[in-house]
C-alpha cells in the first residue's frame, strides 16, 4: 500500500511564510527611508549664520538709506550807524545722509529660528555732520566787509536750516522703510525666508 506523501502541502505554506516576511522587511524599508527623508529634510530647513559672518557684515559700517539733497539762503544784516547797513546772502548747497552705522550694533543684533532671521539694528541717524558742500556754496549779495567769524556764523544757521527741513519724521520712515528692503534683501541671500528688522530708537529732531 502506497504510504501518502506528507511533505507537498508544506510547500504553499514556505511560499506564503518567504512572501510575509518580504513584505515586512520592505515595508520596515520605507518606513526607515521616510524617516530619514524626514530627519534631512528638518535639518536642510535650519540655517547656519556663522559669527564669522556676522562680524562681516558689521564691518560694513556706515550704511546709508536715503540721500536728501537740500538748499538754503542765509542772510545776515549788520546795523551801521549813519551809513547804509552791511548784508550778506549765502547760498549754500548740501546732502544730507540718513543710515545706520552697523558698527554701533549691540551683541546678539542677528537672531535666528529655522528659516527666520531677526534683526535689531541702531536707530537711523544723520551719518555726517559734514554734508553742506562747501565748494559750491555761492554769494548771492554781499555789501561791506565781512569776517570769517560772520561766515562761519552763517554756515552754522544754514546746517541748522537744513537739518529742520531734511531731518523730518516722513524722511525718518522712508529710511527706515528702505533699511528694511535692503538688509531684508541681503539675509534672503543667506537663505532665510523671513526677514524682521527692528530700530533701538529713531533720531531725535
Amino acid at each position: 500500500m502506497k504510504q501518502p506523501n506528507l511533505s507537498r502541502p508544506l510547500i504553499p505554506v514556505v511560499i506564503v511564510t518567504a512572501v510575509v516576511v518580504l513584505l515586512a522587511l520592505l515595508v520596515r524599508k520605507c518606513v526607515e527611508d521616510q524617516a530619514l527623508l524626514k530627519l534631512e529634510l528638518t535639518h536642510s530647513n535650519a540655517i547656519d549664520l556663522t559669527p564669522t559672518q556676522i562680524r562681516s557684515i558689521e564691518r560694513i559700517g556706515q550704511w546709508e538709506f536715503l540721500a536728501i539733497s537740500d538748499e538754503e539762503l542765509v542772510d545776515t544784516i549788520r546795523h551801521r550807524t549813519f551809513q547804509r547797513n552791511d548784508r550778506l546772502v549765502r547760498i549754500y548747497r548740501g546732502t544730507l545722509r540718513l543710515g545706520v552705522d552697523l558698527s554701533d550694533c549691540e551683541e546678539g543684533w542677528v537672531t535666528t529660528r529655522g528659516d527666520t532671521a531677526s534683526l535689531l539694528l541702531p536707530p537711523i541717524r544723520l551719518l555726517s555732520e559734514h554734508f553742506i558742500d562747501e565748494a559750491r556754496t555761492r554769494a548771492f549779495y554781499e555789501r561791506g566787509t565781512w569776517d570769517a567769524s560772520a561766515r562761519e556764523q552763517m554756515f552754522q544757521k544754514a546746517a541748522l536750516q537744513m537739518k529742520r527741513r531734511c531731518l523730518t519724521r516722513e524722511n525718518l520712515q522712508q529710511a527706515e522703510d528702505n533699511a528694511r528692503e535692503q538688509m531684508a534683501s541681503l539675509f534672503r541671500s543667506f537663505g532665510f525666508n523671513h526677514v524682521e528688522v527692528t530700530f533701538s530708537g529713531t533720531v531725535d529732531k
